[in-house]
């Protein structure tokens, strides 16, 4: 039988390519969101993550009219896939754009884990590592940027995802349910790659976003194999792509760019400097689309 996914968020930009990756893998999904998804047999239910009667009620309802058809009530859900937020600062007020990052997520996973589905993949954010919406011109404390990071945002979207990793932490420890954080980072579409060469000219405008970035379409491959991969409890994955959005290698780069921020492991020739190296070694992600592939170097 095919896994049933409730996939908060699937009609926003990450979400629809990620929501594409998995029914093409054989999931069935339900989406949750407030605005409907265009995609052929994927339902969206319009619901409120803040409202925590509306994620349970969401969270165990049939997929579709053909759930009716088996006169037994919806079937069980497989896994959470909780992308659903205000998406960065600047579109809602601070406070607001808080209140539903922090209280959605909580929400979510707290009708999950009653609802007995013990797997649940929670979208947190390179945001959380503190340069991404600082105020200023603020240094990293070192590199690489990996999950043991002393993750230190100063804006309303960072910090709303660090409380909601903290958030699923607790749940995970109480519950045993496995819950998973991805640090995702900046997301690039296909047609995206065309901004690259702006990027390669001007390095710095790279660094909020620690010269990285996750292809939409590989990061349904490491929703896929967080989906898949069972019995780790809490953990935290840094969601990008292998490569340094530079030319330099990335010690060269960083000793250009940075050269006062330590390194503190040996880094791969053209490694992002927020590192996947826990995804690949541990959930196998294997990248499909490396920047290059697509973007012409004089």
């Amino acid at each position: 039988m095919k896994k049933r996914i409730v996939f908060t968020g699937g009609a926003g930009k990450a979400g629809r390519h990620v929501v594409t990756y998995l029914v093409d893998k054989g999931y069935d999904i339900l989406n949750i969101d407030l605005v409907p998804l265009d995609h052929p047999g994927v339902n969206t239910l319009i619901a409120d993550i803040a409202d925590s009667g509306e994620m349970f009620n969401a969270l165990s309802s049939h997929f579709g009219f053909e759930g009716f058809e088996t006169g037994k009530g919806p079937a069980p859900v497989d896994a959470v896939v909780h992308f659903a937020a205000v998406p960065r600062v600047l579109i809602k007020p601070d406070n607001e754009t808080f209140r539903v990052n922090t209280m959605g997520t909580y929400n979510v996973i707290e009708a999950a884990v009653k609802l007995g589905i013990k797997k649940i993949i929670i979208a947190s954010s390179e945001t959380t590592y503190g340069v991404c919406f600082a105020e200023g011109d603020k240094d990293f404390h070192h590199f690489p940027l990996e999950e043991d990071y002393d993750i230190d945002p100063m804006d309303s979207y960072g910090l709303s995802k660090l409380v909601n990793e903290k958030t699923a932490r607790a749940f995970a420890m109480r519950t045993g349910a496995d819950i998973y954080a991805l640090r995702i980072g900046n997301v690039i579409e296909p047609h995206e790659y065309d901004r690259f060469p702006a990027f390669l000219a001007d390095p710095m405008s790279r660094k909020r976003n620690a010269w990285s970035y996750i292809d939409a379409r590989d990061l349904g491959q490491i929703v896929d194999l967080a989906i898949r991969k069972d019995g780790l409890g809490f953990q935290v994955f840094n969601a990008v792509n292998d490569t340094i959005t530079a030319t330099l290698p990335t010690r060269e780069f960083l000793a250009k760019y940075c050269p006062g921020v330590p390194i503190r492991r040996e880094l791969g020739e053209y490694e992002a400097p927020l590192s996947n190296r826990k995804t690949r070694e541990i959930l196998g992600f294997r990248e499909e689309h490396n920047w290059r592939k697509y973007v012409r170097l004089n």
